[in-house]
């Protein structure tokens, strides 16, 4: 068992939104690795950053992907840090994993000021430069497609992936 597509990219991309949308074209389900570790937890993801801390955070986050990978087969979508661990990029190899891509401007208009997200709490501007520059690369290394999600509604995005996956289908 394995998802159709992993949908991977920084807060504000569109993964859940997308996600939705793509699951919803295929007859599949979907599911956020950010949703299990809230459900996981107890807790909201916020206060698992402040009560536990972010080392605990992304040991939760191992456990969810690895999870999700080995158990789920409709459309994935992992929170945006996931692929800084190299477990998580590891075993994402032969997977057909999605980045969707988003540039500084759109991805601010998206998340507002960061209103529960632990990683934008302070200067959430400059805090998502940084966030898409470090991470950038590794979404690339992992992704067997990119997808431009900037100025493009959630709608649009989804079409371009559901043809790609038919695509691959008849290929």
């Amino acid at each position: 068992m394995a998802p159709v597509c992993v949908l991977v990219g920084v807060m504000g991309a569109g993964k859940t939104s997308t996600g939705l949308l793509v699951a919803s074209g295929l007859g599949v389900d979907f599911r956020d690795t950010d949703s299990d570790i809230e459900a996981r937890a107890g807790k909201p993801i916020p206060e698992i950053f402040v009560d536990d801390g972010e080392e605990h955070f992304r040991t939760l986050e191992r456990d969810a992907v690895a999870t999700a990978l080995a158990s789920f087969d409709g459309v994935l979508a992992l929170g945006g840090g996931a692929i800084l661990a190299e477990e998580n990029r590891a075993a994402l190899a032969g997977h057909r994993v999605i980045y969707l891509s988003v540039e500084l401007t759109d991805a601010v208009k998206r998340v507002g000021l960061g209103t529960g997200r632990p990683l934008l709490a302070i200067n959430p501007r400059a805090t998502l430069k940084h966030l898409l520059d470090q991470r950038r690369p590794l979404y690339t290394e992992v992704a067997s497609q990119t997808v431009v999600t900037d100025g493009r509604t959630p709608e649009q995005v989804a079409e371009e992936i559901l043809a790609g996956l038919a695509n691959d289908r008849v290929g």
